[in-house]
Formats: structure tokens, C-alpha cells, sequence
């Protein structure tokens, strides 16, 4: 079985969407430098200092037909090969040398219409879809991350 590894590290740091992809960004318990988020009320923050989504889950997308792609729908951490499955909050990730946990699913809003067909961003909602939304994360151990870094589930309570 492959190892789960970061596929894309995305920022945007003029806020918003789409997060653009990067050669690394560092992890840091108040958000990933270099990135912004224009929302405070419901982004950001050290409970959703960083944000994370399957890139499994966006070839699904895309097999629907919607023009998903990396970063396009505001995550920092594009990961590939990890059972997304598992993860819920209080599970924590060893992200190359960051030490992240995940504080819950984060919930679509309309800035990422443009990603899906007729503009549906519910289709990523954990309340409607379980299982195929984006997870928010605090870092525990802040660190610099990059594309191909192996991403291992430490913990799962």
C-alpha cells in the first residue's frame, strides 16, 4: 500500500478562492503563511488553522462532472492515498515534521460555487454528503510542508 503524501500545497494571499498551489508553506498554529482568508467569522483561526481535502475525493467530483480541482475549493493541503474514512476530530496527522489535529468537517459556503455543476457546493457538506467533506485542522507542531511530504495518521479517538 502507498504511503498518503501531500499532492498540492495551496495558498491564496489575497484571500478567497481559488487557493493557488505553492512549492511549500509553513504550518503555523495561526494559519498557513502566505495565505489568507477573507471570512474570519467562519475561516481561520487555530481550530481551522489549516484546511484539507482528498484528492480522491476531487477525481470523484470531476467524474460527476464538476470543474473541481486542487485548491479550488479553499484547502491548504491536497492529500492523496490517505482513508478519509477515518479521519473525524481529534484525529492527528504527521504531516512531514508538522504535527496537525483535526477539529471537524468544514462546511461549503457559496465563494466555491464555481467549482461545482449549477454552482451545488452542498455536494462537499458533511450534514448532506458524510464523508466527502473538507477537514478543518490545528497545528500542534508548526513546520514548513511540501508537495510529496508522507502524511501519517497518528491518532484517531
Amino acid at each position: 500500500m502507498k504511503p498518503a503524501v501531500v499532492i498540492s500545497v495551496n495558498v491564496n494571499p489575497e484571500g478567497g478562492v481559488p487557493k493557488n498551489p505553492v512549492e511549500y508553506a509553513f504550518l503555523r498554529k495561526s494559519g498557513v503563511e502566505g495565505d489568507r482568508q477573507n471570512d474570519l467569522k467562519h475561516h481561520g483561526g487555530p481550530n481551522r488553522a489549516v484546511c484539507l481535502f482528498s484528492s480522491e475525493i476531487i477525481n470523484e467530483l470531476r467524474k460527476e462532472g464538476h470543474p473541481i480541482e486542487a485548491g479550488s475549493v479553499g484547502e491548504n493541503l491536497t492529500i492523496s492515498g490517505l482513508d478519509w474514512d477515518v479521519l473525524q476530530p481529534g484525529s492527528q496527522l504527521n504531516i512531514g515534521e508538522a504535527l496537525i489535529e483535526v477539529t471537524g468537517p468544514a462546511p461549503p459556503c457559496r465563494t466555491i460555487q464555481n467549482s461545482f455543476v449549477k454552482g451545488n457546493f452542498s455536494r462537499i457538506s458533511e450534514k448532506k454528503n458524510s464523508g466527502w467533506s473538507r477537514w478543518y485542522a490545528r497545528v500542534l507542531i508548526e513546520a514548513q510542508v511540501h508537495p510529496k511530504d508522507t502524511v501519517i495518521i497518528l491518532e484517531c479517538q
